[in-house]
């Protein structure tokens, strides 16, 4: 993650923007999220924005809004096409975990995309499941918003945080290895005089 995260540094301000908005929505839409999680993108952005490379407010609604509107890009896409989805490469290895998701929205209906979008493969997958099972789109998107603004509040608040943490650990780690290396310094200078005054003796 560090080196995303300094490459991510490196961009101007708006491109980081684009680049976390693009990962969060297209795990939702299209299924990126097998191979870098949204909640990845979210918490990156965070840390940024402790950095000062974007502000807080400004990822936190950037993600919210790409989450939501990805989510509405894969509900579409499963209204579409249906259950030839679940045929897809991505999701061949995944069929008991997809079952686990229908369950979950016979269950609890709408409901299940609010929780679905704390659980990773749940998150990727259950847009277009409720798609497929013909759910309302307004109750989808009721469910969708709280969800999304939950969890993109919640795991942009998470990275900021985080970004604090490190710099409190890395100003500590840095005043301890200055400690370490001043007191080496001691030992070896002190050996030195011991040893010349031996010598001199």
């Amino acid at each position: 993650m560090g080196a995303i995260t300094n490459w991510l540094a490196g961009l101007s301000g708006p491109v980081v923007y684009a680049v976390v908005g693009a990962l969060v929505f297209l795990e939702d839409a299209i299924f990126v999220g097998f191979v870098l999680p949204g909640e990845t993108a979210a918490v990156l952005g965070g840390v940024l924005a402790n950095q000062g490379h974007v502000t807080y407010w400004g990822i936190a609604l950037v993600v919210v809004f790409a989450a939501i509107a990805g989510d509405s890009v894969g509900y579409e896409i499963g209204h579409h096409f249906g259950d030839r989805i679940l045929g897809i490469r991505p999701l061949q290895r995944h069929q008991e975990r997809l079952g686990a998701a229908q369950e979950m929205i016979r269950e609890r209906g709408a409901a299940a995309v609010f929780f679905g979008r704390f659980i990773a493969f749940f998150r990727a997958v259950m847009p277009a499941l409720a798609g497929i099972s013909k759910m309302p789109y307004r109750r989808f998107l009721l469910f969708n918003a709280l969800g999304g603004i939950t969890w993109g509040i919640g795991f942009t608040l998470l990275g900021y945080l985080a970004g604090q943490a490190y710099q409190r650990v890395e100003k500590q780690a840095g005043q301890v290895v200055a400690g370490v290396i001043g007191g080496i310094v001691l030992l070896v200078v002190g050996v030195w005089a011991w040893r010349r005054h031996r010598r001199q003796g």
